[in-house]
C-alpha cells in the first residue's frame, strides 16, 4: 500500500468541513484513501457504492436514509452517477452541521459531477487525488517506470510495459464507451476515440482548433466542448500562457498535456523504454510528465502557465500567485543543459526571482547564478517545499 501525501490534507478537511469531496479520474486510489480515512473517524462510518444495485435501492428515499444514518460519516462513491443527491445533501448538513458528515467520491470534477445549481458552497472542500507522484513511490527506478507506465496504481505494478498498455487500452475503452456517457458526452466512439489519438500527436504543443476541426469534420464549438469534457474527466490538461503586463506579441492558443504518462504512451503505441527514446514526442512526454509532477504537489493558490512570443522566448513553465511569476522552470531531456537564447529571454522578461532547468538525472548546480539545473526529484524535494 502506498501512501498517498493527499491523506493529510483530506483528514485536516474532515475535521472543519460537513462534506469533503475527493475527486480524481477512476482507478486513482480513491476508494482506497477513503477506506484508510474511514479507520480514522471517531464515529461508525457507512460505505455506499452508487454502481452497487444494493447501495443504491438504500437511497430511494436518501432523506429518510440519511436521517437514519445522522450519526455516522456516510462516504458515497461515484457520486456523479447520482447527481440529484446534491441538493439533499445540503437539506442534510443545513439540519446538522458538524464536520464530516459526509465524504463524497467522484471520477469527474465538480461541475461535472452536478446536474442542478447546487454546489454546497461553504460546506465542502474538493480535494484532487492524482495518480502517483514521484515523492510517493520507492528510491529504485524512481522516475523511469513512473514515466513509462504511468502514475495509475494498477499500471504502474504491472510487471512490464506491455501489460500497462493493456492496462491503459481497457480504462481508456471504459472511459470512451462508458463513463464519458455517463457524464453527458453521448458521441460515437469511434470520434472520440479519433480525437485521443490526434491530441496525443500534439501533446505539449500549442491546439489548433481549425486543424482538428478539419480532420473531424466538426464545429471548433464542438471540438471545445470535447475537450473540455476530457479535461473535466481529468485525461487532459490545458496550460494557459502567461500574458500579464508583458508587452510582447504573445502566443494566445493553450497547450495540451494528457495528464498519465502512460494514457500517452498507449495511445503513441509505446511499450517500453527502447519505443520511447526513439520516439518523436520524448521530450514532450518528458515535459508532460514534469508538469504533472509538479502541479500535484502544490496547493490551490497557485497559478501555472507557460510563456511564449513570436520572437522566439519561450519557458515550458510558469508558476504564478496573484498573477506574479514565483518560478520559471525550463524542462529538458538532456543530463548537460544550455541556457538557449530563448530561454534567457523568457527569464528575464518573467523577471521571477527562481529560475530553474529541470532534467531526469542531471547534478543539482548552478548554471549561473539566477539559474540552477536540477533533476526532478531533487527539484520537489528540495526547491518546491518552500512554496507549499
Amino acid at each position: 500500500m502506498i501512501t498517498r501525501f493527499k491523506e493529510t490534507t483530506i483528514l485536516k478537511m474532515l475535521k472543519y468541513y460537513p462534506v469533503v469531496g475527493i475527486i480524481g479520474p477512476r482507478q486513482v486510489g480513491k476508494t482506497s484513501i477513503s477506506r484508510l480515512v474511514q479507520k480514522t473517524i471517531d464515529r461508525p462510518t457507512v460505505y455506499l457504492d452508487l454502481e452497487n444495485p444494493r447501495d443504491i435501492a438504500k437511497l430511494q428515499d436518501p432523506v429518510l436514509y440519511f436521517e437514519d444514518n445522522i450519526d455516522k460519516c456516510i462516504i458515497l462513491d461515484e457520486v456523479q452517477n447520482m447527481p440529484e443527491l446534491f441538493p439533499v445533501l445540503r437539506s442534510m448538513v443545513d439540519a446538522n452541521r458538524v464536520p464530516a458528515r459526509f465524504i463524497i467520491l467522484g471520477s469527474a470534477s465538480p461541475h461535472l459531477i452536478r446536474s442542478s445549481s447546487e454546489t454546497l458552497a461553504g460546506r465542502i472542500s474538493y480535494v484532487e487525488l492524482s495518480t502517483l507522484n514521484i515523492t510517493e513511490i520507492s528510491k529504485e527506478n524512481r522516475f523511469e517506470k513512473l514515466w513509462l507506465q504511468g502514475g495509475f496504481p494498477d499500471a504502474y505494478f504491472m510487471p512490464d510495459g506491455e501489460m500497462a498498455i493493456n492496462w491503459q487500452l481497457n480504462y481508456i475503452k471504459t472511459y470512451v464507451e462508458r463513463d464519458l456517457p455517463n457524464l453527458g458526452l453521448n458521441v460515437d466512439k469511434k470520434v472520440l476515440n479519433k480525437l485521443f489519438q490526434m491530441l496525443s500527436h500534439i501533446h505539449g504543443n500549442l491546439i489548433n482548433y481549425n486543424n482538428l476541426s478539419k480532420s473531424l469534420l466538426l464545429s471548433s464549438v464542438t471540438i471545445k466542448k470535447y475537450i473540455s469534457f476530457f479535461e473535466g474527466a481529468f485525461l487532459i490538461r490545458q496550460l494557459m500562457p502567461f500574458h500579464t503586463n508583458i508587452k510582447k506579441r504573445l502566443v494566445k492558443s493553450p497547450k495540451v498535456f494528457f495528464r498519465d504518462s502512460g494514457v500517452l504512451h498507449y495511445l503513441q503505441n509505446i511499450t517500453d523504454k527502447e519505443d520511447l527514446y526513439g520516439n518523436p514526442l520524448l521530450g514532450n512526454s518528458w515535459e508532460g510528465f514534469v508538469i504533472e509532477q509538479i502541479i500535484q504537489l502544490l496547493p490551490e493558490k497557485y497559478q501555472y502557465y507557460f510563456y511564449r512570443t513570436h520572437d522566439g522566448a519561450e519557458c515550458n513553465l510558469v508558476i504564478a500567485k496573484s498573477q506574479i511569476p514565483i518560478m520559471s522552470i525550463e524542462i529538458k531531456y538532456t543530463s548537460s543543459p544550455k541556457l538557449t537564447r530563448g530561454t534567457t529571454i523568457a527569464f528575464e522578461d518573467l523577471q521571477s526571482d527562481n529560475n530553474f532547468i529541470i532534467t531526469p538525472n542531471s547534478d543539482d548546480y548552478l548554471l549561473r547564478k539566477d539559474v540552477r539545473v536540477c533533476n526532478l526529484y531533487d527539484f520537489v524535494t528540495k526547491y518546491l517545499v518552500g512554496l507549499k
